[in-house]
């Protein structure tokens, strides 16, 4: 039976230029959804400089400083409903979509989730929810109760279990990990255009830490491990992926840089960390040019897209044992897992990797092979599209 094509409205408060893991992910799944023939459209942030409606590989783009977190934590969210009654309609009447999915909509702001559902609920239209984050406060645990969600995405088990201990109903979550572009994130990836833009990592022990800055990701327990790495590899570099362009409610990133800038002139590390704002078209150059990749996040992470981003091109990644991240690296398989905060332990797990290249072209080899059988976009989108089949009542 020929399969039906779906028109599904998406909704997400940013979306490149704003960068991100969350706006990533929509790079990768929403013209993978259009390449099999279904209308998709997104209803996101407007950004300074970008048209308001435009066209992204197929996916149908609309702009709207209403979405905008950035200038709505300045504003506030007090008398939008009006305005955002008229932009939903709006959106929803070009698309007519026969399914609503939004990211994240279960924080920030409650008027958005309310109107949302009240014409989802006078539509007809099933409401799905891809939960890339929980939180510890009144405006998570009401949104996620209080909302009708039809069916939630969480993108780990550990999103999933703290659902659950909010008191969503399990039988209306269900976990769909992240999935990447492995043609795009692979072995053997040019990287003569990345050298000659970052002139610095020519030559050097490239140990890369791929999230964006902040403490949270865990920036200054890298400074701090590098610190000692130097003493055994004088000539280690370790790559912070400096960022602009993204979405920072409470304005906390530039605070969080300029600790991270103080602590590297405290332990004279200009020679051996290099920030720097990358372009998510250099990121697969960046990771092929790293011997490995770190992630020694403090909180407790959803997922960590750049998990799979650095295994694909076969580079063994150290985490923290925090969120959803050792659902995917496996101890000594495709990486190490090892305690929050523990500076210490990174830098052994480091200075092992780069004195023993067989041990860590095995685990890249290994991450690389398991990032293929599971965590591709189209196993990804398949799961997405089936779920939306089966709240419709296709399946």
């Amino acid at each position: 039976m020929k399969e039906r094509k779906l028109r599904v409205a998406q909704i997400h408060w940013g979306f490149p230029p704003i960068i991100g893991g969350v706006e990533t992910h929509l790079t990768i799944m929403l013209p993978e959804m259009v390449k099999r023939g279904h209308k998709v459209g997104l209803l996101t942030g407007a950004v300074e400089g970008e048209k308001v409606r435009c066209k992204y590989k197929g996916t149908e783009i609309y702009r709207s400083p209403l979405f905008d977190l950035n200038w709505l934590y300045k504003r506030g969210l007090e008398k939008l409903e009006e305005e955002l009654e008229q932009i939903y309609n709006k959106f929803f009447d070009e698309l007519k979509p026969d399914i609503v999915h939004t990211h994240n909509m279960h924080y920030f702001s409650e008027v958005h989730a309310k109107i949302l559902e009240e014409i989802c609920r006078k539509k007809g239209i099933p409401l799905i929810l891809t939960a890339h984050n929980v939180w510890d406060d009144m405006t998570f645990l009401k949104l996620t109760r209080d909302i009708n969600w039809t069916h939630i995405i969480a993108v780990s088990h550990y999103i999933k279990r703290e659902l659950i201990g909010v008191g969503f109903d399990d039988r209306k979550i269900t976990v769909v990990h992240h999935g990447i572009d492995t043609e795009v994130f692979r072995y053997g990836v040019d990287t003569k255009e990345a050298l000659k833009n970052h002139p610095r990592l020519k030559g050097r022990k490239v140990i890369f830490h791929p999230a964006r800055m902040g403490i949270a990701k865990g920036c200054d327990v890298s400074i701090k491990a590098i610190n000692l790495v130097k003493s055994r590899f004088p000539d280690v570099l370790l790559v912070l992926a400096g960022t602009k362009n993204i979405i920072d409610w409470g304005d906390m990133q530039q605070k969080d840089i300029a600790y991270f800038v103080n602590l590297i002139k405290a332990f004279d590390l200009k020679k051996n960390v290099y920030i720097n704002v990358f372009k998510l078209k250099e990121m697969p150059a960046l990771y092929n040019l790293s011997r490995l990749s770190i992630y020694p996040s403090t909180a407790s992470e959803p997922f960590g897209l750049t998990m799979l981003e650095s295994l694909a091109c076969g580079k063994p990644i150290v985490v923290t044992n925090m969120g959803g991240m050792p659902e995917i690296i496996r101890d000594e398989i495709n990486g190490y897992v090892i305690p929050v905060k523990d500076f210490e332990n990174l830098a052994t797990r480091i200075i092992h990797l780069l004195a023993n290249d067989r041990v860590r072209k095995r685990l890249g080899r290994t991450g690389n092979q398991m990032v293929r059988v599971h965590y591709t976009k189209e196993i990804m989108t398949d799961v997405t599209l089936d779920i939306y089949k089966q709240v419709l009542g296709f399946l």
